[in-house]
């Protein structure tokens, strides 16, 4: 059967316009299902028009004849409320899928043992994603990214025996995908986030397990308590998993003192990653941890010094503690992706002498977690709507200077930094620990903003 012999005549109804779901009501349209999409913004709907789509408010819509509610996971599934669409489609007793489900039952019609590598996690996950699809294609393979890390899953190839697809995967989408059946899922840490959406922690780690349990392998990361549990309870399943840690925890793929990076059978992948500016911290171990293990697995079987050479020629991804410029001694890092605490923690155990750019739109718990870290940072740069909280936060424990705008910090950190005269390489740090939306729409648009301020710098006088 083909994907457009499945698709054909079908009804769907469609929720949020945004890049996804664009993508996804074309390519519905493509496979000959009828698609009536929708979207709360004006703008969305009349672009949606422009492009040919079937436009109707789906308040009024048909429900009887609908085969599901394609939903953007932007959307509200159930907290903090169910969204009106979601109402309507569950009283109707239509079932709310989103793309990557979409997906799924394409892989199952053309390909069902098709390669296919799911990603999950707080953090990590976009890094994981691409160091995995990275090696793979430096490997002969080939290789479809996508999902959470920006190219939409139907954007893609279709399934293949000869393809792979590494898709990372968001817990809205996780709940929106009910027949998630990757050949090697990966989850990678679980801490707070996220739960405006999901309601609790429980309800959060609930959602992440699911991409485990439907998959042929699992690689699970096992220095946080809820990932512990889940991993447990896999093993319990006789499921088939490979435990990673960055510290030393029995019976998994770990990092020794000095970084290396070991295989469950003992052999030492000589590589350091702390020599890696792509992957530095301990926190790109775990994520290496992760690729080795999906990538020593079956069906790749990638050798020690296949991984070495991918590790060693990975580019990294923007905004994840990215090097956007040097004046003199001052070394400039973007991690702009860094929108929570525990995400900023990884940035601050990298480097020390760090003049800190930090704030925005805050989330639970804002900066108190990173105290232990606080000796590191010789001055912060506040920034946003969280510049008052986090100014409690720091008390004395380091100057700090109130600037507002993300150009006035950047100007001012690079100020500081170069005149410094203690021993070292300052570094001059954007990681927020915020999301950005109080200021920039998104962390991607507030990591170039960065980007362009550094660059407008004026040259070191002592330079060349």
């Amino acid at each position: 059967m083909s994907a457009a012999s499945y698709f054909e005549g079908q009804v769907f109804a469609l929720f949020g316009l945004g890049g996804s779901g664009m993508v996804t009501a074309h390519a519905l349209k493509t496979y000959g299902a009828q698609v009536a999409v929708w979207d709360d913004q004006a703008l969305s709907r009349e672009a949606a028009s422009a492009r040919g789509l079937d436009v109707q408010d789906l308040r009024k819509f048909d429900w009887s004849q609908c085969k599901a509610l394609i939903l953007a996971p932007g959307v509200p599934l159930t907290h903090p409320e169910p969204h009106w669409v979601v109402r309507l489609a569950q009283q109707a007793g239509v079932e709310i899928i989103g793309d990557i489900e979409l997906f799924c039952r394409m892989r199952a019609i053309l390909a069902p043992d098709a390669p296919f590598i799911a990603i999950t996690g707080t953090n990590g996950k976009s890094t994981t994603t691409a160091l995995i699809a990275h090696c793979l294609k430096r490997a002969g393979y080939d290789v479809q990214m996508g999902g959470n890390i920006g190219t939409p899953i139907l954007a893609l190839e279709l399934p293949s025996d000869k393809r792979v697809h590494v898709i990372e995967c968001s817990s809205f989408q996780i709940d929106l995908t009910p027949s998630l059946r990757p050949s090697i899922g990966i989850l990678l840490n679980l801490t707070p986030d996220h739960l405006d959406r999901h309601g609790t922690m429980e309800n959060y780690s609930a959602v992440k397990e699911r991409l485990i349990e439907g998959s042929d392998r699992a690689v699970i990361g096992v220095d946080d308590t809820y990932c512990r549990a889940i991993a447990a309870r896999s093993l319990a399943r006789h499921q088939n998993i490979t435990a990673i840690s960055i510290h030393a925890v029995p019976h998994s793929l770990r990092v020794d003192e000095n970084g290396f990076v070991y295989d469950v059978d003992g052999q030492k992948l000589s590589l350091e990653l702390s020599d890696m500016p792509t992957l530095r911290g301990r926190h790109n171990a775990q994520n290496a941890l992760a690729a080795l293990a999906a990538l020593r697995a079956a069906p790749f079987h990638l050798s020690l010094t296949e991984l070495a050479a991918g590790f060693r020629s990975y580019p990294g991804l923007p905004h994840r503690m990215e090097e956007v410029g040097r004046r003199g001694r001052v070394l400039f890092i973007n991690d702009s992706k860094a929108t929570n605490a525990d995400a900023a923690e990884k940035a601050l155990s990298s480097f020390h002498d760090i003049y800190w750019i930090l704030g925005g739109k805050a989330k639970e718990g804002g900066i108190e977690s990173l105290r232990p870290l606080f000796s590191r940072i010789r001055k912060a740069y506040l920034i946003g709507a969280a510049s008052e909280d986090f100014a409690k936060s720091i008390g004395d424990a380091f100057p700090f200077d109130m600037c507002g705008t993300l150009e006035s910090a950047t100007q001012r950190a690079a100020l500081d930094a170069g005149s410094a005269m203690h021993e070292g390489a300052p570094i001059v740090l954007l990681s927020p620990a915020c999301a950005s939306y109080d200021q920039f729409a998104n962390f991607e648009v507030r990591g170039r903003a960065f980007r362009d301020y550094v660059q407008a710098l004026p040259e070191n006088k002592d330079e060349g």
